[in-house]
C-alpha cells in the first residue's frame, strides 16, 4: 500500500508541476499582489513540484524530497489564503465555492503534508 501511495504522490506532484507551465494563468491569479515577480514564482513552484515529485521515486532522495514537499506546501499557504480572500475565484480561471477554498486550506493542505511525511521512509 505504501508503494502505491508513493507512486500516486510522485505522479500528483509531477503533474501538478507540469500544470504550472500548461495553465499558468490559474496559478498567477493565486499569487498575492504583495509577492514580487509572479511569473518567476510560478516557474519556481512548478519546477519544485516536478523535481520533488520525481525525487520521491528514488530512495536516496525520498526523505529530502518529502521534507521539501512539506516546506513547499508551507510556502504555498499565502496563495491559498489569498485565494480565499478574493472569494475563491480567479477571473477567467479557477472558480469554486468559498467553502472549497477553506477546505483546501484547513483539511487538504495538512493532509498533503501528512502524506509526504508518511512516505518519507
Amino acid at each position: 500500500m505504501k508503494k502505491a501511495a508513493l507512486i500516486i504522490q510522485s505522479l500528483f506532484y509531477v503533474l501538478a508541476g507540469l500544470n504550472h507551465f500548461r495553465s499558468p494563468g490559474t496559478y498567477l491569479g493565486m499569487i498575492p499582489p504583495y509577492l514580487p515577480i509572479p511569473e518567476t514564482l510560478n516557474f519556481l513552484a512548478g519546477t519544485a513540484e516536478i523535481l520533488l515529485g520525481m525525487g520521491l521515486m528514488f530512495p536516496q532522495y525520498r526523505k529530502w524530497s518529502a521534507y521539501g514537499i512539506i516546506l513547499m506546501l508551507f510556502a504555498f499557504l499565502p496563495s491559498h489564503i489569498y485565494f480565499i480572500h478574493i472569494g475563491s475565484c480567479i477571473p477567467g480561471g479557477l472558480c469554486v465555492p468559498n467553502w472549497v477554498g477553506w477546505l483546501r486550506l484547513i483539511a487538504i493542505h495538512p493532509l498533503l503534508m501528512a502524506w509526504a511525511w508518511w512516505c518519507r521512509k
